[in-house]
């Protein structure tokens, strides 16, 4: 049986139109899209406008705008124009009648909320399962193993990817998520030290996880200076953090525009995972080759060149590589055997 179903037209069109609805709102916000008010002050006979907001961690903030004037008040009328971001409540709820898949709605609001908090426009990729999740909806089809996970991964590439930043740039991620109040608390280490996972004692399964390249620190947790989290080091992520795409998620009418992996990078990145982790790990080995053979499974039919130029790069990164990706594509061809993934992915 296949892995997948394939979307009806429709809803490739509706999932097309959302993603692009998503990136106009993203790239055209204004100030109808800002939660606040302007208020205005005389001093001294002169009136003077200023915008009062509350930021997403729950401060009040004031900013000057500038003297009364015709251009002040024109840009305070647009504030009452409809935001950038109105229209994609419609197409979500389009996509997901047409059969498009959605995500929880409580991760959706901790992705949101860290979208507003620039960690995607910094570099912070969405990893793991929901990455897999809008891959379906990207490719066009609907996954027939609709597994949910109560994780929510992040990953940054740090300094292992060239990202260009303004100088001053400083994001909290900390503030972002504790923001949200849902209970959500950094795991300490043996050092007492904040760590890299958020879990929330009522329900100790719905977790997040902040992931890097493993640096020349080793695998000890580190707080990124300027993203205000602290990530876990993992051997060979970096893999996964070149290329990446933009992917729409939504839920209940709502959408977020995340930075998600390339899908074939993905997939061949899941084969060396999988010869990574230890038989402790069986369940998350067994979603590791689910994820990579169903992905691996279409993008044959369709974009088969991508995988092989994933393929090519990772093989040529050394023996480490090779040797993990060799067990991985070995376990692949008994799970997925019309896969044929020993003779069509060659060391």
């Amino acid at each position: 049986m296949s892995p997948f179903t394939e979307l009806s037209l429709n809803a490739q069109t509706a999932y097309a139109q959302l993603l692009e609805a998503a990136v106009s709102a993203e790239h055209m916000r204004s100030v109808a899209d800002l939660t606040g008010s302007f208020a205005a002050k005389t001093v001294r006979g002169q009136k003077y406008w200023y915008f009062q907001y509350t930021e997403p961690a729950g401060k009040l903030r004031q900013v000057y705008v500038g003297p009364d004037s015709a251009a002040v008040r024109a840009l305070i009328d647009k504030k009452g124009a409809p935001s950038s971001s109105d229209s994609l409540a419609p197409l979500a709820r389009s996509a997901r009648v047409l059969g498009c898949a959605e995500v929880l709605p409580r991760h959706l609001r901790v992705i949101q909320r860290l979208g507003e908090y620039g960690f995607f426009r910094a570099g912070g990729v969405l990893v793991g399962t929901h990455a897999f999740l809008a891959f379906g909806n990207m490719l066009g089809v609907r996954w027939r193993d609709s597994a949910r996970t109560e994780d929510v991964d992040f990953a940054h590439a740090d300094r292992q990817l060239a990202i260009a930043l303004p100088s001053n740039f400083e994001l909290n991620t900390d503030a972002a998520i504790q923001s949200l109040e849902m209970g959500l608390l950094p795991i300490t280490g043996l050092t007492a030290k904040a760590g890299a996972t958020y879990l929330s004692p009522k329900e100790p399964a719905f977790r997040l996880d902040f992931l890097t390249p493993l640096h020349r620190g080793g695998e000890t947790p580190f707080e990124h200076p300027r993203l205000g989290v602290v990530l876990q080091p993992l051997r060979f992520i970096e893999f996964a953090l070149e290329n990446i795409q933009l992917a729409v998620l939504f839920a209940g009418g709502k959408a977020v525009l995340a930075s998600v992996p390339d899908p074939a990078r993905y997939a061949v990145h899941k084969l060396v995972v999988y010869g990574e982790r230890a038989g402790a790990q069986a369940a998350k080995s067994n979603k590791d080759l689910t994820q990579a053979g169903s992905l691996l499974t279409l993008l044959r039919q369709t974009r088969e060149w991508e995988v092989q130029e994933a393929w090519a790069d990772l093989i040529g990164r050394g023996k480490g590589w090779v040797e993990r990706a060799t067990r991985g594509r070995a376990a692949l061809s008994k799970v997925f055997p019309d896969l044929d993934a020993t003779h069509w992915l060659r060391t």
